[in-house]
């Protein structure tokens, strides 16, 4: 199955972050508390990261960051605010319902509160070996306490082990989590061989 995101949802994603007028956000206390787990060195694609809040912090720990997302508008806020703490950061405009996962290869991929399944079979042929797989997405159940995202962005339950395929599983959680979401969360890592799974 195959949707690109329309002009109205490219619009949709850049008058909102335009609305919100880039206030800076602090990196999810998941992807924080996996530090020790993640490279100091390297390339890093943040897959749908919005305005950087991933990507600013991967930039920091001196990693090459790559910040790919469908909203021109978001990218540049993050450009001005890699800007103003003088880390680079790399931009990319990419539909990934379209146009897949930019060509790596990556020492490790963040893709949090993004979900479009195709790209799970793409992972493990763009990472380095050894190198890691970040995924935190609300499940089904998250409808339980909040309306959004709507059922279309949720995992089914149970749903993300499954989708991680190539990949040893190195952390994976699902649950009530502490910003009070049911989550789904994965760190996965491709083996040392030459050629991906």
């Amino acid at each position: 199955m195959r949707r690109t995101v329309s002009q109205a949802d490219r619009q949709k994603w850049d008058d909102r972050h335009r609305l919100e007028g880039g206030t800076p956000r602090a990196p999810s206390s998941f992807v924080v508390s996996i530090a020790a787990l993640l490279p100091m060195q390297g390339r890093a694609l943040d897959v749908a990261g919005g305005t950087g809040r991933h990507a600013l912090w991967l930039a920091q720990r001196r990693l090459e960051v790559t910040l790919a997302d469908i909203s021109e508008v978001a990218l540049e806020i993050a450009q001005n605010q890699a800007a103003s703490v003088g880390v680079p950061l790399r931009t990319l405009v990419v539909d990934f319902e379209a146009d897949g996962l930019p060509n790596g290869p990556w020492d490790i991929i963040v893709c949090v509160d993004y979900l479009w399944r195709p790209l799970f079979e793409a992972f493990p042929q763009v990472l380095v070996p050894g190198g890691l797989l970040v995924v935190s997405q609300p499940t089904l159940t998250n409808l339980q306490r909040h309306g959004k995202p709507g059922p279309r962005f949720l995992l089914e339950d149970g749903e993300l082990r499954g989708l991680v395929r190539g990949l040893e599983i190195l952390r994976f959680e699902e649950g009530w989590m502490e910003e009070g979401r049911h989550v789904a969360r994965v760190v996965a890592r491709r083996g040392q061989g030459g050629r991906a799974p």
